[in-house]
Protein backbone atom coordinates (compact mmCIF):
# COMPACT_ATOMS: atom_id res chain seq x y z
CA UNK A 1 0.00 0.00 0.00
CA UNK A 2 1.26 3.82 -0.53
CA UNK A 3 2.44 5.98 2.00
CA UNK A 4 0.18 7.58 4.37
CA UNK A 5 0.80 10.76 7.01
CA UNK A 6 1.61 9.67 10.90
CA UNK A 7 -1.06 11.23 11.67
CA UNK A 8 -3.67 9.29 9.91
CA UNK A 9 -2.57 6.21 11.84
CA UNK A 10 -4.43 5.89 14.83
CA UNK A 11 -2.92 4.95 18.07
CA UNK A 12 -3.58 1.88 20.14
CA UNK A 13 -5.76 3.52 22.69
CA UNK A 14 -8.31 3.78 19.48
CA UNK A 15 -7.82 0.49 18.41
CA UNK A 16 -8.81 -0.70 21.74
CA UNK A 17 -5.93 -1.57 23.82
CA UNK A 18 -4.36 -0.66 27.42
CA UNK A 19 -1.85 1.54 27.98
CA UNK A 20 -0.11 -1.49 29.52
CA UNK A 21 -0.60 -3.06 25.24
CA UNK A 22 1.08 0.21 24.00
CA UNK A 23 4.44 -0.45 25.88
CA UNK A 24 4.83 -3.50 25.24
CA UNK A 25 4.19 -3.63 21.29
CA UNK A 26 6.12 -1.25 18.71
CA UNK A 27 4.31 1.10 16.69
CA UNK A 28 2.03 0.60 13.90
CA UNK A 29 4.37 0.41 10.50
CA UNK A 30 3.69 2.87 7.69
CA UNK A 31 3.85 0.22 4.93
CA UNK A 32 2.38 -2.43 4.05
CA UNK A 33 5.50 -4.30 3.38
CA UNK A 34 6.39 -3.53 6.76
CA UNK A 35 3.79 -5.37 8.24
CA UNK A 36 4.71 -8.60 10.29
CA UNK A 37 2.69 -11.69 11.78
CA UNK A 38 3.95 -10.19 15.45
CA UNK A 39 2.84 -6.60 14.59
CA UNK A 40 -0.09 -6.39 11.88
CA UNK A 41 -2.63 -3.75 10.93
CA UNK A 42 -5.65 -3.87 12.24
CA UNK A 43 -8.53 -3.80 9.17
CA UNK A 44 -9.77 -0.43 9.29
CA UNK A 45 -6.15 0.81 8.42
CA UNK A 46 -6.73 -0.94 5.61
CA UNK A 47 -9.46 0.05 4.63
CA UNK A 48 -8.52 3.76 5.77
CA UNK A 49 -5.38 3.23 2.84
CA UNK A 50 -6.96 1.74 0.46
CA UNK A 51 -9.60 4.50 0.13
CA UNK A 52 -6.83 7.26 0.14
CA UNK A 53 -5.50 5.18 -2.51
CA UNK A 54 -7.96 4.96 -4.84
CA UNK A 55 -9.41 8.37 -4.06
CA UNK A 56 -6.22 9.42 -6.10
CA UNK A 57 -6.46 7.82 -9.06
CA UNK A 58 -7.74 10.22 -11.77
CA UNK A 59 -11.24 9.34 -13.71
CA UNK A 60 -10.98 7.80 -16.74
CA UNK A 61 -13.04 7.77 -20.08
CA UNK A 62 -14.14 4.02 -21.71
CA UNK A 63 -16.47 2.43 -23.52
CA UNK A 64 -18.40 -0.85 -23.12
CA UNK A 65 -21.72 -2.22 -23.79
CA UNK A 66 -24.97 -2.24 -20.97
CA UNK A 67 -24.78 -6.08 -19.98
CA UNK A 68 -27.12 -5.33 -17.55
CA UNK A 69 -29.37 -2.65 -15.67
CA UNK A 70 -31.06 -2.11 -12.89
CA UNK A 71 -32.97 0.98 -12.10
CA UNK A 72 -33.54 2.64 -8.24
CA UNK A 73 -35.01 5.13 -6.86
CA UNK A 74 -32.06 7.26 -6.65
CA UNK A 75 -29.32 5.11 -8.48
CA UNK A 76 -29.08 3.38 -11.42
CA UNK A 77 -26.94 0.01 -11.48
CA UNK A 78 -24.84 -0.93 -14.63
CA UNK A 79 -22.65 -3.29 -15.61
CA UNK A 80 -20.20 -2.35 -18.78
CA UNK A 81 -18.62 -5.18 -20.23
CA UNK A 82 -15.43 -4.89 -22.60
CA UNK A 83 -16.31 -5.08 -26.60
CA UNK A 84 -13.73 -7.56 -27.10
CA UNK A 85 -12.82 -9.11 -24.26
CA UNK A 86 -14.23 -11.41 -21.04
CA UNK A 87 -14.33 -8.32 -18.52
CA UNK A 88 -16.84 -6.62 -16.74
CA UNK A 89 -17.10 -3.71 -14.23
CA UNK A 90 -19.90 -2.77 -12.52
CA UNK A 91 -20.88 1.33 -12.47
CA UNK A 92 -23.40 3.18 -10.40
CA UNK A 93 -24.97 6.43 -11.85
CA UNK A 94 -26.35 8.92 -9.86
CA UNK A 95 -29.47 10.68 -11.23
CA UNK A 96 -28.20 13.86 -11.99
CA UNK A 97 -26.13 11.88 -14.45
CA UNK A 98 -29.36 9.70 -16.10
CA UNK A 99 -30.55 13.14 -16.39
CA UNK A 100 -28.65 14.11 -18.87
CA UNK A 101 -29.16 11.24 -21.23
CA UNK A 102 -31.63 11.94 -24.30
CA UNK A 103 -33.53 9.03 -23.57
CA UNK A 104 -33.24 5.79 -21.91
CA UNK A 105 -30.16 3.65 -21.45
CA UNK A 106 -31.36 0.44 -22.80
CA UNK A 107 -29.62 -3.37 -22.66
CA UNK A 108 -27.06 -3.93 -25.16
CA UNK A 109 -26.59 -0.62 -25.68
CA UNK A 110 -23.03 0.89 -26.86
CA UNK A 111 -22.13 4.11 -24.65
CA UNK A 112 -19.22 6.19 -23.43
CA UNK A 113 -18.79 6.97 -19.79
CA UNK A 114 -16.15 8.43 -17.48
CA UNK A 115 -15.25 6.38 -14.34
CA UNK A 116 -13.99 7.29 -11.31
CA UNK A 117 -13.19 4.10 -9.17
CA UNK A 118 -14.95 4.73 -5.38
CA UNK A 119 -13.98 2.19 -2.32
CA UNK A 120 -16.28 1.73 0.14
CA UNK A 121 -14.65 1.39 3.74
CA UNK A 122 -16.94 -0.49 5.53
CA UNK A 123 -17.57 -3.28 3.11
CA UNK A 124 -14.39 -3.39 1.21
CA UNK A 125 -16.10 -2.99 -1.75
CA UNK A 126 -14.86 -1.34 -4.94
CA UNK A 127 -17.18 0.54 -7.05
CA UNK A 128 -17.28 2.27 -10.18
CA UNK A 129 -18.94 6.32 -10.40
CA UNK A 130 -19.91 7.15 -13.37
CA UNK A 131 -20.59 10.56 -15.20
CA UNK A 132 -20.80 12.19 -18.87
CA UNK A 133 -22.22 8.92 -20.02
CA UNK A 134 -23.50 9.35 -23.56
CA UNK A 135 -24.28 6.76 -26.00
CA UNK A 136 -22.19 6.04 -29.08
CA UNK A 137 -24.09 7.24 -32.29
CA UNK A 138 -24.75 5.79 -35.71
CA UNK A 139 -21.98 8.50 -36.81
CA UNK A 140 -19.64 7.87 -34.48
CA UNK A 141 -19.68 3.94 -35.63
CA UNK A 142 -19.85 4.71 -38.93
CA UNK A 143 -17.15 7.15 -38.56
CA UNK A 144 -14.73 4.69 -36.48
CA UNK A 145 -15.37 1.57 -39.44
CA UNK A 146 -14.48 4.17 -41.66
CA UNK A 147 -11.12 5.33 -40.33
CA UNK A 148 -10.28 1.89 -39.48
CA UNK A 149 -11.04 0.58 -43.09
CA UNK A 150 -8.64 3.09 -44.64
CA UNK A 151 -6.06 1.81 -41.82
CA UNK A 152 -6.20 -1.57 -43.00
CA UNK A 153 -6.72 -0.97 -46.49
CA UNK A 154 -3.17 1.10 -46.26
CA UNK A 155 -1.72 -2.21 -44.54
CA UNK A 156 -2.75 -4.38 -47.50
CA UNK A 157 -5.47 -6.63 -45.89
CA UNK A 158 -7.64 -5.75 -48.69
CA UNK A 159 -5.22 -6.24 -51.59
CA UNK A 160 -6.49 -8.53 -54.62
CA UNK A 161 -3.80 -10.46 -54.81
CA UNK A 162 -4.11 -12.20 -51.67
CA UNK A 163 -7.61 -13.51 -52.04
CA UNK A 164 -7.28 -17.27 -52.36
CA UNK A 165 -9.12 -18.96 -54.88
CA UNK A 166 -12.76 -21.15 -53.57
CA UNK A 167 -12.03 -24.65 -54.20
CA UNK A 168 -14.28 -26.17 -56.83
CA UNK A 169 -16.14 -29.16 -55.01
CA UNK A 170 -14.78 -28.66 -51.52
CA UNK A 171 -14.99 -32.13 -49.27
CA UNK A 172 -16.58 -30.12 -46.48
CA UNK A 173 -17.66 -26.73 -45.69
CA UNK A 174 -17.03 -25.11 -42.58
CA UNK A 175 -20.33 -22.76 -41.32
CA UNK A 176 -20.02 -20.54 -38.70
CA UNK A 177 -23.15 -18.91 -38.19
CA UNK A 178 -26.16 -18.49 -35.04
CA UNK A 179 -27.81 -20.82 -33.02
CA UNK A 180 -30.21 -22.60 -34.79
CA UNK A 181 -30.84 -19.64 -37.29
CA UNK A 182 -32.62 -18.98 -40.85
CA UNK A 183 -28.74 -18.28 -42.09
CA UNK A 184 -27.55 -21.45 -41.22
CA UNK A 185 -30.72 -23.14 -43.09
CA UNK A 186 -30.42 -20.81 -45.84
CA UNK A 187 -26.63 -21.75 -46.45
CA UNK A 188 -27.12 -25.47 -45.92
CA UNK A 189 -30.45 -25.76 -48.30
CA UNK A 190 -29.60 -24.32 -50.95
CA UNK A 191 -25.70 -25.63 -51.25
CA UNK A 192 -27.53 -29.38 -51.25
CA UNK A 193 -30.23 -28.53 -53.98
CA UNK A 194 -26.98 -27.77 -55.78
CA UNK A 195 -24.96 -30.48 -54.15
CA UNK A 196 -26.99 -33.22 -52.53
CA UNK A 197 -23.53 -34.75 -51.11
CA UNK A 198 -22.26 -31.17 -49.71
CA UNK A 199 -20.99 -31.91 -46.30
CA UNK A 200 -20.90 -29.59 -43.24
CA UNK A 201 -19.03 -28.99 -40.54
CA UNK A 202 -21.38 -26.12 -38.66
CA UNK A 203 -20.17 -24.06 -35.43
CA UNK A 204 -23.28 -22.01 -34.07
CA UNK A 205 -21.65 -18.85 -31.95
CA UNK A 206 -23.43 -15.59 -31.09
CA UNK A 207 -23.29 -13.27 -33.80
CA UNK A 208 -24.35 -10.47 -32.00
CA UNK A 209 -23.69 -8.87 -28.87
CA UNK A 210 -20.53 -8.85 -26.48
CA UNK A 211 -19.44 -12.23 -27.01
CA UNK A 212 -19.91 -12.79 -30.70
CA UNK A 213 -16.39 -11.33 -31.68
CA UNK A 214 -14.70 -13.85 -29.12
CA UNK A 215 -17.02 -16.33 -30.30
CA UNK A 216 -16.64 -16.44 -34.26
CA UNK A 217 -13.20 -15.71 -34.26
CA UNK A 218 -12.56 -19.18 -32.05
CA UNK A 219 -14.76 -20.97 -34.51
CA UNK A 220 -13.00 -19.49 -37.46
CA UNK A 221 -9.31 -20.71 -35.73
CA UNK A 222 -11.04 -24.06 -34.94
CA UNK A 223 -12.07 -24.91 -38.21
CA UNK A 224 -8.98 -23.11 -40.21
CA UNK A 225 -6.87 -25.53 -37.94
CA UNK A 226 -9.20 -28.89 -39.51
CA UNK A 227 -7.48 -30.21 -42.50
CA UNK A 228 -10.75 -31.65 -43.89
CA UNK A 229 -12.31 -28.48 -44.29
CA UNK A 230 -11.60 -26.65 -47.50
CA UNK A 231 -14.08 -23.68 -47.11
CA UNK A 232 -15.16 -21.27 -44.27
CA UNK A 233 -18.96 -19.39 -44.75
CA UNK A 234 -19.23 -17.12 -42.12
CA UNK A 235 -23.42 -15.98 -42.49
CA UNK A 236 -25.81 -14.35 -40.32
CA UNK A 237 -28.68 -12.82 -41.47
CA UNK A 238 -30.33 -9.02 -41.69
CA UNK A 239 -29.91 -6.35 -38.63
CA UNK A 240 -29.30 -2.93 -37.34
CA UNK A 241 -25.48 -1.60 -37.42
CA UNK A 242 -25.30 -1.62 -33.95
CA UNK A 243 -26.26 -5.73 -34.39
CA UNK A 244 -23.33 -6.22 -37.71
CA UNK A 245 -20.69 -3.79 -35.67
CA UNK A 246 -18.95 -7.51 -34.67
CA UNK A 247 -18.05 -7.98 -38.29
CA UNK A 248 -16.08 -4.25 -38.56
CA UNK A 249 -14.13 -5.17 -35.52
CA UNK A 250 -10.34 -5.18 -35.97
CA UNK A 251 -9.79 -8.47 -34.47
CA UNK A 252 -12.16 -10.32 -36.59
CA UNK A 253 -10.74 -8.90 -39.90
CA UNK A 254 -7.08 -9.50 -38.87
CA UNK A 255 -8.29 -13.24 -37.99
CA UNK A 256 -9.26 -13.66 -41.42
CA UNK A 257 -6.49 -12.64 -43.39
CA UNK A 258 -4.76 -14.77 -41.21
CA UNK A 259 -6.54 -17.84 -42.24
CA UNK A 260 -5.12 -20.54 -44.52
CA UNK A 261 -8.24 -21.98 -45.84
CA UNK A 262 -10.62 -19.53 -48.37
CA UNK A 263 -13.24 -17.79 -46.23
CA UNK A 264 -16.81 -16.56 -47.41
CA UNK A 265 -18.34 -13.70 -46.15
CA UNK A 266 -22.52 -13.91 -46.06
CA UNK A 267 -23.34 -11.24 -43.24
CA UNK A 268 -26.81 -9.26 -43.49
CA UNK A 269 -28.46 -8.39 -47.17
CA UNK A 270 -26.72 -6.65 -50.31
CA UNK A 271 -26.84 -3.11 -49.22
CA UNK A 272 -24.97 -4.51 -45.72
CA UNK A 273 -21.18 -4.09 -46.32
CA UNK A 274 -19.22 -4.51 -42.91
CA UNK A 275 -15.53 -4.85 -43.20
CA UNK A 276 -15.37 -8.48 -43.17
CA UNK A 277 -16.63 -8.26 -46.62
CA UNK A 278 -13.71 -6.15 -47.50
CA UNK A 279 -10.82 -9.12 -46.34
CA UNK A 280 -12.82 -11.98 -46.95
CA UNK A 281 -11.60 -14.63 -50.37
CA UNK A 282 -15.30 -13.86 -51.72
CA UNK A 283 -18.05 -11.95 -50.37
CA UNK A 284 -21.71 -13.78 -50.91
CA UNK A 285 -24.86 -11.00 -51.22
CA UNK A 286 -26.98 -12.81 -48.36
CA UNK A 287 -26.63 -16.78 -46.97
CA UNK A 288 -28.59 -17.98 -50.12
CA UNK A 289 -25.84 -16.69 -52.67
CA UNK A 290 -23.22 -18.16 -50.24
CA UNK A 291 -25.05 -21.59 -50.08
CA UNK A 292 -25.07 -21.28 -53.89
CA UNK A 293 -21.30 -20.08 -54.42
CA UNK A 294 -19.21 -22.61 -52.57
CA UNK A 295 -20.46 -25.81 -54.74
CA UNK A 296 -21.54 -26.22 -58.08
CA UNK A 297 -24.71 -27.02 -59.90
CA UNK A 298 -24.97 -30.80 -59.97
CA UNK A 299 -27.02 -30.06 -62.66
CA UNK A 300 -25.07 -27.87 -64.89
CA UNK A 301 -21.73 -30.56 -64.23
CA UNK A 302 -23.64 -33.51 -65.47
CA UNK A 303 -25.07 -31.24 -68.38
CA UNK A 304 -21.27 -30.04 -69.40
CA UNK A 305 -19.83 -33.63 -69.06
CA UNK A 306 -22.89 -34.43 -71.25
CA UNK A 307 -21.97 -32.06 -73.87
CA UNK A 308 -18.04 -33.07 -73.35
CA UNK A 309 -18.80 -36.66 -73.75
CA UNK A 310 -20.51 -35.81 -77.16
CA UNK A 311 -17.52 -33.67 -78.25
CA UNK A 312 -15.23 -36.02 -77.43
CA UNK A 313 -16.89 -39.11 -79.08
CA UNK A 314 -17.53 -35.99 -82.03
CA UNK A 315 -13.83 -35.98 -82.50
CA UNK A 316 -12.77 -39.45 -82.53
CA UNK A 317 -15.31 -40.35 -84.54
CA UNK A 318 -14.03 -37.81 -87.02
CA UNK A 319 -10.19 -38.72 -86.52
CA UNK A 320 -10.90 -42.15 -87.33
CA UNK A 321 -13.16 -41.74 -90.05
CA UNK A 322 -10.06 -39.14 -91.83
CA UNK A 323 -7.84 -41.92 -90.91
CA UNK A 324 -9.25 -44.91 -92.54
CA UNK A 325 -9.84 -42.62 -95.40
CA UNK A 326 -6.26 -42.46 -95.22
CA UNK A 327 -5.12 -45.77 -95.06
CA UNK A 328 -7.33 -46.55 -97.58
CA UNK A 329 -6.06 -44.44 -100.26
CA UNK A 330 -2.23 -45.73 -99.40
CA UNK A 331 -3.42 -49.11 -99.32
CA UNK A 332 -5.18 -48.43 -103.52
CA UNK A 333 -1.35 -47.81 -104.42
CA UNK A 334 0.25 -49.81 -107.00
CA UNK A 335 3.23 -50.00 -104.77
CA UNK A 336 1.11 -51.52 -101.87
CA UNK A 337 -1.25 -53.18 -104.28
CA UNK A 338 2.21 -55.26 -105.57
CA UNK A 339 5.17 -54.80 -103.04
CA UNK A 340 7.10 -57.13 -104.40
CA UNK A 341 7.73 -54.51 -107.62
CA UNK A 342 9.14 -52.33 -105.19
CA UNK A 343 11.29 -55.26 -103.82
CA UNK A 344 13.10 -57.04 -106.94
CA UNK A 345 14.03 -53.21 -107.96
CA UNK A 346 15.80 -52.77 -104.78
CA UNK A 347 16.87 -56.62 -104.82
CA UNK A 348 18.93 -55.62 -108.59
CA UNK A 349 20.30 -52.34 -106.82
CA UNK A 350 21.57 -54.04 -103.76
CA UNK A 351 23.43 -56.69 -106.04
CA UNK A 352 25.44 -53.99 -107.94
CA UNK A 353 26.23 -52.13 -105.00
CA UNK A 354 27.33 -55.54 -103.49
CA UNK A 355 29.95 -56.11 -106.48
CA UNK A 356 31.14 -52.76 -106.50
CA UNK A 357 32.02 -52.95 -102.72
CA UNK A 358 33.57 -56.25 -103.28
CA UNK A 359 35.49 -54.92 -106.42
CA UNK A 360 36.22 -52.07 -104.85
CA UNK A 361 37.45 -53.72 -101.65
CA UNK A 362 39.43 -56.11 -103.72
CA UNK A 363 41.46 -53.38 -105.63
CA UNK A 364 41.99 -52.04 -102.04
CA UNK A 365 43.43 -54.93 -100.62
CA UNK A 366 45.57 -55.62 -103.35
CA UNK A 367 47.12 -52.04 -103.49
CA UNK A 368 48.33 -51.96 -99.85
CA UNK A 369 49.56 -55.49 -99.95
CA UNK A 370 52.11 -54.41 -102.67
CA UNK A 371 53.01 -51.45 -100.57
CA UNK A 372 53.39 -53.33 -97.51
CA UNK A 373 55.76 -55.72 -99.34
CA UNK A 374 57.81 -52.49 -100.47
CA UNK A 375 58.24 -51.32 -97.18
CA UNK A 376 59.67 -54.76 -95.84
CA UNK A 377 61.85 -54.84 -98.40
CA UNK A 378 63.16 -51.41 -97.59
CA UNK A 379 62.96 -52.35 -93.52
CA UNK A 380 64.89 -55.19 -94.35
CA UNK A 381 67.76 -53.49 -96.74
CA UNK A 382 67.92 -50.84 -93.89
CA UNK A 383 68.78 -53.21 -91.38
CA UNK A 384 71.92 -53.60 -88.95
CA UNK A 385 71.92 -57.59 -90.10
CA UNK A 386 72.29 -56.36 -93.70
CA UNK A 387 74.99 -54.30 -93.16
CA UNK A 388 76.87 -57.37 -91.55
CA UNK A 389 76.16 -59.15 -94.38
CA UNK A 390 77.76 -57.10 -96.69
CA UNK A 391 81.26 -57.59 -93.89
CA UNK A 392 80.84 -54.79 -91.69
CA UNK A 393 81.08 -55.46 -87.88
CA UNK A 394 80.51 -54.05 -84.47
CA UNK A 395 82.99 -53.29 -81.73
CA UNK A 396 81.74 -52.74 -78.30
CA UNK A 397 83.42 -51.97 -75.24
CA UNK A 398 83.29 -53.72 -71.67
CA UNK A 399 80.39 -52.04 -71.16
CA UNK A 400 78.29 -52.74 -74.08
CA UNK A 401 78.73 -49.23 -76.08
CA UNK A 402 79.52 -48.97 -79.44
CA UNK A 403 82.73 -47.93 -80.29
CA UNK A 404 82.54 -45.41 -82.65
CA UNK A 405 86.09 -43.49 -82.21
CA UNK A 406 89.45 -45.67 -81.50
CA UNK A 407 90.78 -42.86 -79.46
CA UNK A 408 88.35 -43.76 -76.92
CA UNK A 409 90.78 -47.17 -76.49
CA UNK A 410 93.52 -47.61 -75.29
CA UNK A 411 95.86 -50.70 -76.47
CA UNK A 412 95.44 -53.66 -74.23
CA UNK A 413 91.49 -53.29 -73.77
CA UNK A 414 89.70 -56.29 -74.38
CA UNK A 415 86.57 -55.43 -76.79
CA UNK A 416 83.64 -57.97 -78.20
CA UNK A 417 83.37 -57.79 -82.14
CA UNK A 418 80.09 -58.94 -83.40
CA UNK A 419 79.65 -59.60 -87.59
CA UNK A 420 77.34 -61.18 -89.16
CA UNK A 421 77.07 -64.75 -87.78
CA UNK A 422 78.14 -64.25 -84.07
CA UNK A 423 81.08 -63.00 -82.66
CA UNK A 424 84.29 -63.27 -80.87
CA UNK A 425 86.63 -61.39 -78.48
CA UNK A 426 89.28 -59.81 -79.34
CA UNK A 427 92.23 -57.11 -77.36
CA UNK A 428 93.50 -53.83 -79.17
CA UNK A 429 97.02 -53.84 -80.23
CA UNK A 430 97.35 -50.47 -81.68
CA UNK A 431 95.66 -47.50 -82.21
CA UNK A 432 95.87 -45.41 -85.23
CA UNK A 433 94.34 -41.93 -86.21
CA UNK A 434 94.13 -42.13 -89.80
CA UNK A 435 90.79 -42.94 -91.09
CA UNK A 436 90.60 -45.86 -93.45
CA UNK A 437 88.08 -44.15 -95.30
CA UNK A 438 91.28 -42.08 -96.36
CA UNK A 439 92.68 -44.77 -97.86
CA UNK A 440 92.15 -45.27 -101.36
CA UNK A 441 90.37 -48.41 -102.73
Amino acid sequence: MSNSPSSDQPDRTEAGLGAADQTQRPPLPNLARDTTPENPWPLHLLSAKMNQYISRCDPIWVEGQIIELKKRARVTYLTLRDLEEEISVPVSLFPKETARIEGDLEHGMRVIVRLKPDFWKKTGRLSMLGSGIRQVGLGDMLERIERLRRKLQAEGLFNAALKKPLPVLPQKIGLITGRDSDAEKDVIRNARLRWPGAQFEVREVAVQGVNSLSQVTAALGELDEDASVDVIVIARGGGALEDLLPFSEEAMIRAVAQASTPVVSAIGHEADQPLLDYVADWRASTPTDAGKTVVPDVEEERLRIGQARATTERVVRLFIDRESNGLAQYRSRPVLAHPETMLMAREEETDAARARVLRAVTVSLDRHQESVAHLRSRVRSLSPQKTLDRGYAVVQSRDGSVVQDARTLEPGIPVEVRVAAGGFEATVDKIRDDDPRDQPG
